[in-house]
């Protein structure tokens, strides 16, 4: 969904002059000192003009731009590029820093704002190649109306920006002004084309699980891997789809077939590239200084969307949901709108409201008039990792040397000389391990059967991913706002290549409907090669055959069962479906509760309101609690503080609110049993950088007296994505050992405070034990006074400042703590980190609950506020209603904006 939005700038050495600046900026703002009215003009200037007239060279007409309460803007245009023209401007009053920032990441260009702490990430980034990709779907791939769309947006951006000194746009140009020169470019279509790219960076499915499988090696056999990554609980946890099957005859899916046992899909990860193992570490850690828009790396991002059918609902209309589980950013990433023709026509066609991208025209998830749909993500595995033998002539392919694709580039550092860097690529795509020195010694160890042709050079890794191909996703924006059944919808969803996303749908006649798009390779059966472990890139066999076609992927169109859900689980039972979509699902804890929910509000006749959809979204019931509770009631403890503590359990009914004492205890037991019974035995590169244990670890190259004696060894990784992280995949993992109580997984080596742990209630008892004591020192010793949302905290955090800055820049430019309740893999997923903590990393980013048809009905809420500028009244204006899950009224029709307008702004030509 930390804070990811954009890359944190450069470090407090590198940034020192010009955050003094803004220091006795804000300070002045803020009053302190002399010079107030200086420090409030200077930060005002830059807040958005939403009344009067302003005048737009490059309009045909006037446009009308209507804010609310909230400052959300609905936007009113008689041509189709005035509306996006209107919507350019309007976003760039608002948001523009934040899209500046997003941009230059996009296309490794940080350096030139932050300075030369951001020049590693540059490197990686631009060979990624992310706005390489995106010029070359701009010229090559994209629709001419598709273009003339991001061109009249662009314009309406640089109509904002003509004349305008930088400190008007935002108060974060005061400090970059001072101390590097910097200067705004104009926006460009490419700029908007190239954050899709990025929002595909981060749903891209198993990479992290790929490296971490990897990692495992030097540490666990291949049965303990098993052990952390069990299959899908397809019995538990129904699909997505619960029927359907590939016609083979036609080469179409079919959803009302019953499907059997196709025998088809791949079955193993095969041996390839286990000789990475712990080299790997290098590529994670440089994953982990890469910009995580959406969420934390490896910690699975997720989203909840359901529609129900009228059927079962009390309009009798269908009732859509959606809120996609995101990195906790400020401002929000999503931007709400409306886009409305005055009259739709054949030549201006939209009529469409919902969440935006600053920085991307058209609406990313929302409704128009006749059909609303959402978005979740769908997790298939569009990445491979390949381990390639380099040499200095190119690299080896069945034998023969290919040369290296090549291509030069300059980053250009503020403060600071020009850095020149050489990008290589193979068939498979860049080489990633160019970036550091320390992948570039990857395979020096590997024991594969021939050498590489350069030893000195070892191995490189590549990275084959589908967004690096140029695709037509911005194409499907568009046709999803302009789609008026479900026949269009899914047209449209064809082109929506990347990220591979869940899409349901609705419309006014009553139906209900699902699909699987995405651009989903097919990879070698002879191998029995999954995509969980990297590949031999030397091998041709390897390679991927293609792409699943489209008319092949799982969809549904009013199913027997009244309902659809999607939240991350599985779409189909691999065993009915021919194509391997991936091996690494969520594992459908909350897909499973939000049907429950459903199935039990429905049964006996019972109908859905709006508010009922509302209440499931706020649904924080802990699932692994179920399992894992009554077996700490039962476990007799002698320690009378321990006592106290387990008492908190006894009658708690595994809700997770806020006040919950029992949910802040049991939480702190299960973050302790994944600690003692698994964290302590994986290898440093997966566990949290500083923590530190005493491990014997046998290498047969040291002398006999050296060998198997114990170490100290700490952690390496990012406590966002360290392992294990508790999120549903582990409730899958501890499922079965809870019925093996003395599987060695709950053996432990014990230290000079505690003694081993030989069997599973041994080893609960330590937790419980050990949870006692942590909450002790964060909570206090009196657990009457506990709750779950003293620990579980939300703090938003200013981009790009508030999150590197000095004390008192970020005490300025943040907002919080909010105590939450929800957590990992609950409906109301406020993500954390069990080997990182409880603060919050990923959260509900947005709610909305639609109403088919009578869509002034519809409901939604932001994660922070519309505005970008720290100190606008709408920076933060909706968090206290979305942090006790409210929502607020969505108003779409001409009538209900007239009635809810604040304000009118006129953009006139």
């Amino acid at each position: 969904m930390p804070s990811n939005t954009t890359a944190p700038p450069a470090k407090k050495k590198g940034r020192r002059a010009r955050l003094i600046v803004l220091v006795l900026v804000l300070a002045l703002v803020a009053g302190v000192g002399c010079g107030a009215y200086w420090g409030v003009s200077t930060v005002r200037g830059s807040f958005p003009q939403t009344t009067g007239t302003i005048r737009l060279d490059a309009l045909s007409a006037p446009v009308e731009v209507k804010r609310d309460a909230q400052g959300v803007p609905q936007i009113y245009a008689d041509t189709e590029a005035d509306l996006f023209r209107a919507q350019g401007y309007v976003q760039a009053q608002d948001r523009f820093y934040e899209m500046d920032v997003r941009r230059h990441m996009t296309a490794g260009r940080l350096s030139e704002m932050f300075g030369k702490s951001q020049v590693d990430t540059d490197a990686f980034l631009r060979t990624l190649g992310w706005r390489h990709v995106a010029q070359q779907e701009y010229d090559k791939v994209l629709s001419a109306e598709t273009k003339k769309n991001l061109q009249a947006y662009a314009e309406g951006v640089n109509a904002y920006l003509k004349d305008r000194d930088p400190s008007d746009i935002s108060v974060e140009y005061a400090a970059l002004a001072f101390s590097n020169d910097y200067t705004i470019e104009p926006w460009t279509p490419v700029d908007s084309v190239a954050w899709l790219k990025a929002m595909a960076w981060d749903l891209r499915g198993n990479m992290q699980d790929e490296i971490d499988r990897s990692l495992m090696t030097s540490r666990l056999s291949p049965a303990q891997i098993k052990d952390l990554y069990p299959g899908y609980p397809y019995e538990l946890h129904q699909p997505i789809v619960d029927k359907g099957a590939v016609d083979k005859a036609t080469g179409t899916f079919d959803p009302k077939a019953d499907a059997k046992d196709s025998g088809d899909s791949a079955t193993g990860g095969g041996d390839a590239a286990q000789g990475i193992q712990s080299q790997l570490a290098a590529l994670s850690d440089t994953l982990d200084e890469i910009p995580a828009l959406l969420g934390p790396n490896g910690n699975g991002i997720g989203s909840n969307s359901w529609v129900v059918s009228g059927k079962y609902t009390t309009s009798g209309k269908p009732l859509l949901a959606n809120d996609p589980h995101l990195a906790p950013m400020l401002p929000s990433l999503w931007y709400q709108m409306g886009l409305h023709c005055r009259s739709v026509s054949a030549t201006c066609r939209y009529d469409v409201a919902g969440y935006t991208f600053a920085g991307t025209p058209g609406v990313i998830i929302g409704h128009n008039d006749s059909i609303a749909w959402g978005l979740t993500n769908l997790g298939a595995d569009v990445t491979d990792l390949y381990l390639e033998k380099i040499g200095t002539q190119g690299y080896v392919v069945d034998g023969k040397v290919k040369p290296f694709t090549t291509r030069d580039e300059t980053i250009k550092v503020a403060g600071g000389p020009n850095r020149p860097i050489t990008i290589r690529s193979t068939e498979h795509g860049p080489l990633l391990s160019d970036r550091s020195t320390e992948l570039e010694k990857v395979g020096q160890k590997a024991p594969v059967g021939n050498a590489a042709p350069d030893r000195g050079n070892g191995y490189g890794v590549s990275l084959r991913w589908t967004a690096l191909q140029p695709g037509k996703s911005m194409d499907a924006v568009f046709a999803l706002n302009r789609a008026k059944d479900f026949k269009s919808f899914r047209a449209a969803a064809k082109d929506f290549e990347v990220p591979s996303q869940n899409l349901i749908y609705a419309d006014t006649e009553g139906h209900i409907g699902y699909q699987a798009p995405g651009k989903i390779p097919v990879r070698s059966k002879a191998k029995g090669y999954d995509g969980t472990l990297p590949a031999p890139g030397w091998d041709s066999s390897y390679d991927w055959k293609g792409y699943i076609p489209f008319d092949e992927l799982p969809y549904e169109y009013d199913p027997e069962r009244g309902y659809i859900v999607t939240a991350n689980q599985a779409v189909i039972d691999e065993k009915k479906y021919p194509y391997l979509l991936t091996r690494d699902w969520g594992y459908g804890s909350r897909s499973q509760r939000i049907n429950d929910l459903i199935e039990s509000k429905t049964k006996d006749g019972g109908k859905i309101s709006p508010d009922d959809m509302r209440t499931m979204q706020m649904d924080n019931r802990s699932e692994i609690a179920t399992l894992l509770n009554p077996l700490l009631l039962k476990i007799d403890i002698a320690d009378p503080q321990v006592r106290e503590a387990q008492k908190l359990l006894e009658g708690w009914d595994y809700t997770q609110e806020p006040d919950s004492a029992a949910a802040a205890y049991f939480n702190a037991v299960w973050r302790n049993v994944l600690k003692l019974a698994f964290g302590d035995k994986l290898p440093k590169e997966l566990r949290v950088d500083g923590e530190c244990i005493t491990v014997r670890v046998v290498d047969t190259t040291a002398p006999v007296d050296e060998q198997n004696k114990p170490v100290r060894e700490c952690g390496e990784r990012d406590p966002d994505s360290a392992q294990p992280d508790g999120g549903d995949r582990w409730y899958e993992v501890v499922r079965p050992l809870l019925k093996q109580e003395k599987n060695a997984w709950w053996k432990t080596p014990g230290d000079r405070l505690n003694a081993p742990t030989e069997t599973r209630d041994q080893l609960l008892a330590q937790a419980m034990k050990d949870a006692r004591w942590e909450l002790t020192a964060k909570l206090g010793k009196d657990v009457s006074t506990w709750s779950w949302g003293r620990l579980h905290q939300l703090t938003l955090k200013n981009q790009t400042l508030g999150t590197a800055g000095p004390g008192l820049v970020q005490s300025l430019l943040n907002r919080g703590p909010w105590n939450l309740g929800g957590g990992e893999a609950a409906v109301d997923a406020t993500g954390w980190n069990a080997a990182g903590g409880y603060e919050v990393i990923w959260v509900p980013s947005m709610r909305m609950v639609v109403n088919v048809g009578d869509w002034d009905r519809s409901r939604w809420i932001n994660l922070s506020g519309a505005s970008g500028h720290a100190f606008h009244s709408h920076y933060t204006d909706q968090t206290d209603l979305w942090a006790k899950g409210e929502l607020l009224d969505w108003a779409y029709g001409k009538a209900a904006v007239e009635a809810t307008t604040r304000d009118t702004l006129t953009l006139q030509p």
